[in-house]
């Protein structure tokens, strides 16, 4: 267990510099954020801090500038939309490593709120380099850490830094994000189904194990299922197959036994293109010419029969190529179904990236119990590896 904001006292945060380092990785077209959960996400943090009369400064990264330095990287055009949803004036600060933005932040006056520019404008970020972490610390005086999504990565602004200020605490987004996703692996509302998704095998090999011995089922989707169709001798024509792992996926289907779901049947066409006529096959049946692109309605039934069945159920890939329909159907039906889920009592858990963007795609992410804001550090987390951003922060 992490020390949580929660557990400072009131007093300890008045008219304190809180170092916040936030997720801001956020999509923007010609200078509009058009998607802003990851602000919503952080608002409870900054907003109980703002309260608490601290002076707020915000640290994130944004996209991947190519060697410093970018306009096209700045975090400005975060600065309107983070304003509408606090509802307050928040300072932007271009440089953060000069003596005037350590000025600056002492001069902040209570309950104010400041974000500084793009953390990977600077070379050291990324390589974790102490002389970075010491710059980015002197903007404060204590340190939370609420950016989930990069809590995998041992960066100056996510691991350096914890170091170096203290107390270094678990912000409310980390805190829920540990909190689901811990209960999930450690004692999970059963039954405890897994639904596991997206093109390759390779990418989950590690969950795929860890969690093997923790759920009752996994039901697989999405082209890693052609892996394990032509592992177990089936014709996949030119579906999407990753040929150096087909022993590994046997080896999976004989470990796993009946824990291991595999659809009964997909969805084919012999290319992926919007107005494209879609068949239906069973998966013994997938003609030469022809690739595989979502579940079938069949196994979609099935799969959501097992669903609602369920305690808890965590999803973490798509069922298909759901951003182009029609190919979107049975990652769109696996959705509902945890919706329906968490309407009867389940736990449901959306494991970031793709999955979490279908579900905001479709309209139920209120309907999940937990979507997680971090794909690669939820992925990382119930594999059982350290997160780096979070082993940094105080115990508890």
């Amino acid at each position: 267990m992490k020390r949580s904001l929660a557990a400072l006292e009131g007093a300890r945060l008045d008219g304190q510099r809180v170092l916040v380092r936030v997720d801001f990785n956020v999509p923007v077209k010609a200078g509009v954020v058009t998607d802003d959960t990851r602000l919503r996400a952080a608002i409870p943090t900054i907003k109980y801090l703002r309260e608490k009369g601290a002076r707020v400064v915000l640290l994130s990264h944004f996209g991947r500038p190519p060697g410093g330095p970018d306009p096209k990287y700045s975090l400005q055009p975060v600065v309107r939309p983070l304003e509408a949803l606090l509802g307050a004036p928040v300072s932007f600060i271009e440089d953060p490593l000069s003596e005037a933005a350590i000025t600056f932040t002492r001069r902040m006056p209570r309950g104010s709120v400041a974000l500084v520019e793009n953390t990977r404008f600077y070379s050291g970020e990324e390589k974790n380099d102490p002389a970075l972490a010491r710059q980015f610390a002197a903007l404060g005086d204590l340190y939370v850490n609420d950016a989930f999504g990069s809590a995998h990565r041992a960066h100056a602004s996510t691991e350096g830094v914890a170091h170096l200020l203290k107390p270094a605490v678990a912000g409310f987004l980390l805190e829920r994000e540990l909190s689901y996703l811990g209960a999930a692996i450690q004692n999970p509302k059963r039954p405890f189904v897994a639904v596991l998704g997206g093109a390759k095998v390779s990418g989950k090999i590690d969950l795929i194990e860890a969690l093997l011995p923790r759920v009752d089922e996994i039901l697989i989707g999405g082209a890693m299922a052609c892996t394990f169709f032509k592992a177990m001798g089936l014709e996949v024509g030119r579906s999407l197959v990753e040929d150096d792992r087909l022993a590994l996926a046997k080896s999976l289907m004989e470990k796993a036994g009946k824990q291991l779901v595999l659809p009964t049947g997909c969805v084919i066409a012999p290319e992926l293109r919007a107005d494209i006529t879609s068949l239906t096959a069973k998966r013994e049946r997938v003609p030469a010419g022809f690739a595989v692109y979502y579940i079938d309605p069949a196994t979609a039934e099935n799969y959501t029969a097992r669903i609602l069945a369920a305690g808890t159920v965590l999803w973490n890939g798509p069922m298909g190529v759901f951003e182009t329909p029609p190919f979107d159907s049975g990652t769109r039906t696996i959705a509902f179904a945890m919706a329906e889920a968490t309407d009867r009592g389940a736990i449901t858990i959306v494991g970031g990236g793709d999955s979490a963007a279908a579900v905001a795609q479709f309209g139920v992410a209120d309907r999940m119990t937990h979507v997680s804001t971090g794909g690669g550090a939820s992925l990382e987390f119930l594999e059982g590896r350290e997160l780096p951003g979070v082993a940094a922060l105080d115990d508890a």
